[in-house]
């Protein structure tokens, strides 16, 4: 048996096991730190981001470096169109990779990279949530890019690392970094994904047998069991104890393993996450009470559905139901109804409220009285009707480098009154 890491970050994974004859690649993680690097992507023209200074390295007239690096904040930034950090495809040739397990939506943003283009040939095992959220993902990610595009590709700037400064010249092999995939490779890519439901057993190749068991981390997130009729190898990557809304991990099914593959690990509890969302409740009320508005930057699922839930009981609470929520992304209306429909991948209390019949989440009726309202864009039709402040925002990405939060920090950024709260 052999074990190769392919990412360079500890919380994007990406591994290869060979094992039994078989090649199974466990997850396909893609790192976004790259993406720092470059100038954000705004939906409307920027005075401030248009009118930066062109940085040249000192005793350097390359006229190809001419306009691909600007200067902002005392720091240099690429102005290109965002490149990603693949996984390693060095160590391993894709092509000879059989199978593919997913652990969750967030460590499959590299799938179509690994599976077009490359002559892979195998199949792609998620569960149904994971499958269905992670396609959200990757559209919102595709149309991010597509809807701010940029009219020259910067490249230069990769072969004189060593005059740039820092953190520029720290970048890890930067030639290596990528465009993203557009949306025929994403259809592409997951048509390959078969869907499993938790403890449903999938014979790879006669060989080994392939099982996903529940991680707790988010909605159809799973830990797998990879076994032959001797070895039991468990794979465990995002997993939680904590009890939110997906239903709670199996630890049972680790026991008795031979090898445990721990990736996804954190320090925590360094910080109490009851504590952190408190102390979150308690910024954005002495905001909005203050008239300021606050920006929230996230993902389009996961925690944001614990958030609109925790922040709208303490809005009431601190009579400040009056105060509107927005969720902006272009696949804001899927997440939203989705969310509804998954019994099955949800905690007992949540499942329990199905059967009443209740939804199970409380955004559903916050979307009902009018308290939340989503939209794909800052730009769709009724959102400048509904749009008033002061006013709480949910929107992408949380890079703060492509999406609609690149426009609220524009347009919120210079006033002191005004709150951005980062939530990891």
């Amino acid at each position: 048996m052999k074990l190769y890491c392919l990412s360079s970050h500890p919380n994007k994974p990406c591994h290869v096991l060979t094992f039994k004859e078989n090649t199974i690649m466990l997850d396909c993680g893609l790192s976004s730190h790259s993406v720092l690097n470059f100038l954000p992507l705004p939906l409307v023209y920027t005075p401030r981001l248009n009118n930066l200074q062109t940085w040249m390295p000192r005793d350097c007239s390359d006229p190809e470096l001419e306009g691909e690096l600007k200067e902002c904040g005392g720091r240099v930034f690429v102005d290109s169109a965002p490149e990603f950090c693949l996984p390693l495809s060095k160590l391993i040739d894709y092509a000879e990779v059989d199978v593919i397990l997913i652990s969750n939506y967030m460590s499959m943003l590299a799938l179509p990279f690994v599976t077009e283009g490359s002559g892979f040939d195998g199949v792609v095992y998620a569960t149904e949530p994971t499958l269905q959220i992670g396609r959200m993902y990757l559209e919102e990610l595709v149309e991010y890019i597509e809807q701010t595009p940029k009219a020259v590709l910067a490249t230069h700037w990769k072969e004189m690392l060593h005059l740039l400064p820092s953190p520029l010249s720290e970048s890890i092999k930067p030639r290596s970094w990528q465009q993203l995939y557009n949306t025929t490779a994403v259809q592409n890519s997951l048509a390959r994904v078969r869907m499993l439901g938790y403890d449903e057993k999938r014979d790879v190749y006669g060989s080994l047998r392939v099982t996903p068991v529940s991680s707790g981390y988010c909605l159809g997130s799973s830990n797998w069991i990879i076994s032959s009729d001797h070895e039991k190898i468990a794979y465990v990557s995002g997993s939680s104890t904590l009890t939110t809304h997906p239903k709670p991990m199996d630890q049972a099914a680790l026991k008795n393993s031979h090898v445990l593959v721990l990736t996804g690990l954190t320090q925590t509890p360094t910080a109490n996450p009851d504590t952190m969302l408190g102390e979150l409740c308690l910024a954005v009320a002495m905001t909005v009470r203050n008239n300021g508005c606050v920006l929230i930057p996230c993902y389009a699922s996961g925690t944001v559905y614990d958030l609109f839930e925790c922040l709208s009981a303490h809005l009431d609470s601190s009579s400040l139901s009056h105060i509107p929520m927005f969720f902006i992304s272009p696949v804001a209306d899927t997440s939203i109804a989705y969310s509804n429909i998954l019994a099955e991948w949800l905690s007992q209390t949540k499942q329990n409220k199905v059967y009443l019949p209740e939804e199970p989440f409380p955004h559903a009726n916050l979307v009902k009285t009018g308290r939340l309202k989503h939209y794909k864009h800052i730009y769709s039709e009724g959102f400048s009707a509904d749009f008033r402040q002061p006013c709480i925002v949910f929107c992408g990405h949380p890079s703060l480098r492509f999406g609609d939060a690149v426009h609220f920090v524009e347009l919120w950024g210079s006033n002191p009154q005004h709150t951005i709260i980062f939530t990891g």
